[in-house]
């Protein structure tokens, strides 16, 4: 793919600058669903960056359409920092900071942004 996205099935990714961006087609009301189709997606697929030491930022945003699915935020959080350890981050010990939020969108989806904290006070001005 010319933009930059790594795709299998429900699942693609790419690196944006110094964040890697996943995102996941679809909801359920399962946060249990979650870890499995991201963990096989970066067992199978994903051959860009590799865990890095230090700590990290994760913002993860469900966004939804018509009424909200009947999710727990912090079940889904657990699921997904669960799936991306070994990949995004060593160990999930190592997320200093962690925004979950929902919202409305234009179709249903989950985006997962992780970045370096060093990262972040670089690219502020």
């Amino acid at each position: 793919m010319s933009d930059g996205w790594t795709s299998h099935g429900k699942v693609r990714a790419r690196e944006e600058g110094a964040a890697l961006v996943v995102v996941v087609d679809g909801l359920t009301s399962q946060a249990k669903y979650y870890k499995p189709l991201i963990y096989e997606f970066f067992r199978k697929v994903w051959r860009g960056a590799r865990p890095g030491w230090g700590e990290f930022s994760v913002e993860i945003r469900m966004e939804y359409v018509g009424e909200p699915p009947w999710l727990d935020l912090d079940n889904l959080a657990k699921a997904i920092l669960d799936a991306i350890k070994g990949y995004c981050f060593h160990d999930d010990a190592q997320v200093a900071r962690l925004l979950v939020e929902r919202g409305v969108g234009e179709r249903e989806r989950i985006t997962i942004t992780v970045r370096k904290i060093s990262d972040l006070a670089m690219s502020r001005p």
